[in-house]
């Protein structure tokens, strides 16, 4: 058994946020399995504050030589994978993921044979180590008799990456660009049904301990039936917890990890507004207070606010204010006892990556 208010630090140590990091930046995403990517500015900085560089132009290095991708392995959603990855998560969680598109696809007024024929659009341009932007893209697509107007472009572009035709590879002049992903990741990992699901529980918790079967459900986009099954087949490799009367899963090895760095786990962090810190679990309960998640995502809107971490727990939000010489980061707390770690966040911010 543990207590909630050490769930954050042990999550701290699992997540590469304190204590040793990785090497490489691919090590760093491998450790979380997906890192969520939308936002790609606060990615590579969630990446390069899990490794012992810091650096973000080692990520982009990194995406650049093809050892970590981008696309969209589940809930619909942008992530950053290792490269090798890719291929099985999307084969594992893609149907899921294509869950209702019919009906979107229907508000689009794109029919499936419009589907069909941008896909073929996507791979013969692509194809012979082509790699385009979404601009050089879409105008393929509308070359091949499709209309990409509206939001019917994102989701086109989607769709292939979704079924693996494509994924976003090197970055041109500050964009990143479209590549074939049989060519760009020529060596992917397949997985049957059960080991997959293993594979990425253990991997989950692994890399986000302590966590519930419910929180990889959520995470990945999975039927709680599912993370169950992955649980089954990876629990041989996990230690169980219990916090509040629900069990919680981490590698056996987390807690050692803490110990070596309690000190540095209980300080003070800035951590980007897509952190998988702050993402990586359907309740956030154990790290933050839940009257306050409307001050990280107002409105529930989908837009997470960069969080203040202190002491393993979320406890405010912080932001640039000004350009140029006169830009300064500034913090918020939620509460009046935690105004003191204000103080620290223009030095803090000045040193991330």
């Amino acid at each position: 058994m543990t207590t909630a208010s050490e769930v954050g630090l042990l999550r701290l140590a699992a997540q590469l946020l304190a204590g040793p990091r990785a090497a490489t930046p691919v090590e760093a995403v491998r450790r979380l399995t997906a890192v969520q990517g939308q936002d790609q500015p606060g990615a590579l900085t969630s990446v390069a504050l899990r490794t012992t560089a810091r650096s973000r132009a080692d990520v982009l290095a990194a995406l650049d030589r093809g050892e970590i991708v981008r696309s969209w392995p589940m809930r619909g959603t942008l992530h950053l994978t290792a490269a090798e990855d890719l291929p099985w998560l999307l084969d594992l969680l893609g149907e899921r993921a294509m869950a209702g598109v019919a009906k979107r696809r229907a508000a689009l007024g794109l029919t499936d044979a419009d589907v069909v024929r941008a896909d073929e659009a996507v791979v013969a341009a692509l194809s012979g180590g082509h790699r385009l932007s979404r601009a050089a893209l879409l105008a393929a697509i509308e070359a091949a008799g499709v209309a990409v107007t509206g939001q019917r472009g994102y989701h086109l572009l989607w769709h292939a990456a979704q079924t693996g035709s494509s994924c976003l590879g090197p970055t041109a002049d500050g964009e990143q660009l479209f590549v074939l992903l049989s060519e760009w990741v020529p060596q992917p990992r397949r997985l049957e049904q059960e080991e997959a699901l293993g594979e990425l529980a253990g991997r989950f918790f692994a890399g986000h301990g302590p966590a519930t079967v419910h929180d990889l459900a959520r995470w990945s986009g999975q039927p709680v039936r599912d993370a169950r099954a992955g649980l089954a087949v990876a629990r041989g490799q996990l230690e169980s917890m219990t916090v509040d009367g629900a069990e919680h899963l981490l590698d056996p090895t987390t807690p050692e990890r803490l110990a070596a760095c309690r000190g540095e786990a209980r300080g003070t962090v800035l951590l980007p507004g897509f952190d998988e810190f702050v993402l990586g679990y359907g309740d956030r309960s154990a790290v933050l207070e839940p009257g306050f998640t409307t001050r990280i995502v107002p409105g529930n809107n989908g837009m997470f606010r960069s969080t203040v971490v202190a002491d393993g727990r979320i406890v405010g939000t912080w932001r640039y204010e000004g350009r140029g010489a006169r830009r300064a980061a500034v913090g918020t707390t939620f509460r009046p006892e935690d105004d003191g770690v204000v103080a620290a966040v223009p030095e803090l911010a000045a040193a991330l990556p």
